[in-house]
């Protein structure tokens, strides 16, 4: 492990391009993205890892952004909401009314995405299980798991 002080420079490579930020090596990626890259999307809700408003993909995985620090992420691929560009998981969060007042919105796409990547095949206890990550203060839920399951239909679709 390398050590690391002072402002360094580092290269992200978000939403298949490469950013430059110099930052210190306590920045967590969510300050990074939003503060010096202005990518929005991942929101700070609880800072801690609880809520999941702040998921990105990080290699195409699920991670809490203000969990990660900015530094380890150098050699890895972020996706954020911003880049995730028409995701069947997006369109049937829009059509089935999988939000409400969309704070945690861009986490659960991004975590839905990973999943239905992850596990095609629809099985609720997977799907309980991952999503549980995500927390939603507005809504029962009945509306991502209805988004989720019309994503799936559209991925199966020939």
């Amino acid at each position: 492990m390398k050590e690391l002080s002072g402002i360094v420079e580092i290269v992200l490579r978000v939403n298949g391009e490469d950013r430059r930020a110099a930052v210190r090596p306590g920045d967590t990626l969510l300050r990074v993205l939003r503060e010096k890259l202005g990518l929005t999307g991942a929101k700070c809700g609880c800072e801690n890892g609880d809520c999941g408003a702040c998921t990105v993909l990080l290699d195409g995985k699920p991670v809490k952004s203000c969990m990660v620090l900015a530094v380890e992420c150098e050699d890895a691929a972020v996706t954020t909401i911003e880049g995730l560009r028409d995701h069947p998981v997006q369109q049937a969060f829009a059509e089935e009314n999988g939000f409400q007042c969309g704070f945690c919105t861009p986490g659960m796409i991004l975590n839905a995405a990973a999943l239905v990547d992850a596990h095609p095949e629809p099985d609720d206890a997977v799907d309980r299980e991952w999503m549980q990550s995500n927390l939603c203060r507005c809504t029962g839920y009945e509306g991502i798991r209805n988004a989720l399951a019309a994503a799936r239909k559209k991925l199966a679709a020939p």
